[in-house]
């Protein structure tokens, strides 16, 4: 977990998209202008938010599940969820075979991030993806 050839391989790679589960319509949160950021320098952001219908130009998406199903799966998967949220996510990853999740900083779940490196997914967890992204 955190590796630095982690994070290389996650933010270097194409194809460059993002599934962004949180991501907030108000300019102000994090969650916002992080992917607003990402955006902008080329990644392909899909909004995970059952409570809004487009942000950032991009509609918006009630799950993980309903995005894949559509036929687009995600490169990574950015999460901008409270703690106890991410176990839920990690299990919905597994079924879909997504490999790679970004936990946001400030954002710590231990065993859920165990489970899913133990189940073959890349785990970044408790970094912000844009400051990351600024060291490569």
């Amino acid at each position: 977990m955190n590796e630095p050839e982690a994070i290389r391989a996650m933010l270097g790679t194409p194809p460059r998209s993002i599934a962004v589960i949180g991501l907030s319509a108000d300019p102000q949160k994090p969650s916002h202008y992080v992917s607003a950021y990402m955006q902008q320098h080329g990644y392909t952001i899909y909004p995970i938010n059952p409570s809004i219908d487009e942000v950032l130009g991009e509609k918006s998406w009630p799950s993980l599940t309903e995005l894949v199903s559509s036929g687009i799966r995600p490169a990574i998967v950015d999460v901008f969820r409270l703690p106890k949220a991410i176990p839920a996510i990690v299990d919905e990853m597994l079924t879909l075979g997504l490999p790679n999740i970004w936990i946001q900083q400030g954002i710590v779940n231990h065993e859920a991030a165990a489970h899913a490196e133990a189940g073959g997914i890349r785990v970044v967890m408790d970094h912000c993806i844009m400051v990351e992204h600024r060291h490569l």
